[in-house]
């Protein structure tokens, strides 16, 4: 395992981080708490030493088993979470207020709430997970995190930026009052590179690529056939003849396939990893079988610039949310 320095933290992560959604349930079907449990241990074996997860995966499930997972660590996992919107809107809505999203009070108690779940006294990154730009300028949120940051409850201040939105961020950046963005990257989005890579680069904010597999997409074994129960996310993600789309999109990259990597998820990962700007990369990750794939993208070896440049021509310009 490699790893990067998340941004003026100045904390080292490892290039692959986990990310722990599905290990929620609720919106992940299939997750077992004691598989997802072994996954985390086996992620941890093999040098992952940053881990994902959010106040509303699997209602507080996700942040609980994350809990149980580092009171049975002796090394140090650095830990991300997210504050939800008090409104519970996924995006932010424009026009809403920072009063309707996060009060000062919203963003102390699910920041103690978190704390309670996780075990822990200091959560070393607490994010925002739904953002407008407009809300930069604001003191509440801000007054909050200067809070939290001054009682030792958290370390870092970050963004999870909405859906396929990377430059609803910029200002935030810019101002210097956040030390980290995660966004959707990966060969289907590429838009990242554009314009809020340069800039965090700039100013040494750290990146977290979230969504490196399109939700499944991108792991060359969805087909037109593939089915998803009711309850799971991807039923409603991969509706109608998305999947026939995304088969097809996935047999043109699988034709790159070669010794720079042997599989779609190991392509996708790399791809991931090849900008400067991006700290780490955080798939989703339920079972130990997920992780050894994953883990084995982060060897030191970089994409050669000849199938960077092919891989440009896949980026894929969709919103399945």
């Amino acid at each position: 395992m490699k790893y990067r320095t998340l941004g003026r933290t100045g904390i080292k992560v490892s290039e692959i981080g986990f990310g722990a959604w599905g290990i929620g349930g609720v919106m992940w079907q299939g997750a077992q708490d004691d598989e997802s449990i072994r996954a985390l241990h086996h992620a941890a074996d093999l040098g992952v030493n940053f881990v994902d997860t959010a106040y509303v995966y699997g209602d507080g499930h996700s942040e609980e088993l994350v809990g149980t997972f580092l009171k049975e660590r002796r090394e140090a996992i650095t830990i991300a979470t997210k504050i939800p919107p008090k409104n519970m809107r996924w995006p932010a809505a424009p026009g809403s207020k920072v009063s309707e999203t996060f009060p000062y009070n919203h963003i102390i108690q699910c920041t103690e709430t978190s704390l309670h779940r996780l075990g822990v006294e200091t959560i070393d990154l607490q994010q925002f997970h739904v953002w407008d730009d407009e809300w930069t300028d604001d003191s509440e949120w801000y007054e909050a995190v200067c809070t939290l940051k001054s009682e030792g409850k958290i370390r870092h201040v970050g963004i999870s930026i909405n859906d396929h939105q990377p430059d609803n961020a910029l200002r935030a950046v810019h101002s210097g009052k956040i030390e980290c963005v995660q966004v959707i990257f990966n060969i289907f989005d590429q838009t990242p590179e554009r314009a809020l890579f340069p800039l965090c680069a700039q100013e040494n904010v750290g990146v977290i690529a979230r969504v490196p597999l399109d939700e499944g997409g991108l792991t060359g074994t969805i087909t037109a056939e593939t089915t998803f129960p009711k309850g799971d996310f991807r039923h409603r993600y991969f509706h109608g003849d998305r999947k026939q789309q995304v088969f097809q999109k996935a047999e043109q990259l699988k034709t790159l396939l070669d010794s720079e990597a042997y599989s779609l998820p190991e392509l996708a990962l790399r791809f991931c990893l090849h900008p400067a700007a991006v700290s780490t990369v955080i798939p989703g990750m339920r079972t130990a079988t997920h992780v050894e794939r994953n883990c084995n993208a982060s060897d030191g070896r970089q994409l050669s610039p000849t199938l960077i440049a092919e891989l440009r021509k896949h980026a894929w310009e969709k919103n399945f949310y």
